[in-house]
């Protein structure tokens, strides 16, 4: 895994009660979440940007009240038709 520096004012940190590593941890969900709700990447991708399992992914969606299906209904068709 890669690691990338990244600058915050000390001020950020009590925004979410948060000690700086608790902070960078929800601002990769947060970022992951957004980025699957406007339909960036997929919920396996964003799974993994976010450091989740996807069953952990999904109830951040949840937490985020982001709907978890992010389907179109061209693509929803064709998971129904893939199906075994």
């Amino acid at each position: 895994m890669r690691t990338i520096p990244i600058q915050l004012p000390e001020s950020v940190f009590s925004a979410l009660r948060k000690n700086p590593e608790e902070f960078v941890e929800e601002m990769r969900i947060a970022a992951a979440v957004k980025w699957y709700e406007l339909g960036e990447n997929s919920q396996g991708k964003a799974a993994e940007i976010a450091g989740l399992t996807r069953a952990e992914f999904i109830n951040a969606l949840s937490r985020y009240q982001v709907d978890f299906m992010q389907y179109t209904t061209e693509e929803l068709a064709e998971e129904i038709g893939n199906v075994d």
